[in-house]
Formats: structure tokens, C-alpha cells, sequence
């Protein structure tokens, strides 16, 4: 009995360790244009993210989508995390992103 207990608490320390946070999935958005308002804070584009509208500045250096020259609304597929040094508090930075396959 001792040892059943003993290999469940050694479990539950392996997997406590091991961080759910570091894997993150894709998720899907939608682009939905360039943000043209004339503040310190604006511009990059406008991105719908669930119920939710934030904004980007820049695509990774890895990524081939071209928003633009992109008509919108356009369909992609990220990996994303708030940037928080944001100016206004909706701005993000998309660490992976890809179109959406359709």
C-alpha cells in the first residue's frame, strides 16, 4: 500500500513540473483591417480573436502572409500573447501565424 501511494505522489510531482502554459495551440482569427486612426497609440491591424478585438504591429519574421497587400476580412490560424507594454491594452504579439486553410 505504501508503495501505491508513494508512485501516485511521485506522479503528481512529475506532472505538476511539467507546465501546460508553455504548450499553446493555435487558435483561430480573423484579420479584419488596418487600424488608420491618427493617436500616439494606434495603427498595425485590427484582429478578432474570439469575442474579443486586439491589435498587432508586426508578423514574425518566419511568417509569408502579406496583410498589406491582403484583403480583408482575412482568416488565419495564430499563436499569440498580449503584449504587456501595450500602449492602449488591446495590442498583442503574434508569435506564430498562418492562414487559415480553407
Amino acid at each position: 500500500m505504501k508503495k501505491i501511494i508513494f508512485i501516485l505522489f511521485l506522479s503528481a510531482i512529475v506532472f505538476s513540473s511539467c507546465s501546460m502554459k508553455d504548450v499553446k495551440s493555435f487558435q483561430k482569427a480573423t484579420i479584419t483591417g488596418p487600424d488608420r486612426s491618427m493617436c500616439a497609440c494606434c495603427g498595425g491591424w485590427f484582429i478578432d480573436i474570439g469575442e474579443k478585438t486586439y491589435r498587432f504591429y508586426d508578423l514574425p519574421e518566419s511568417s509569408t502572409l502579406d496583410v498589406k497587400n491582403a484583403s480583408f476580412p482575412l482568416h488565419v490560424e495564430l499563436q499569440w500573447r498580449k503584449n504587456k507594454a501595450g500602449c492602449k491594452g488591446d495590442e498583442i504579439i503574434v508569435e506564430k501565424i498562418k492562414k487559415e486553410a480553407d
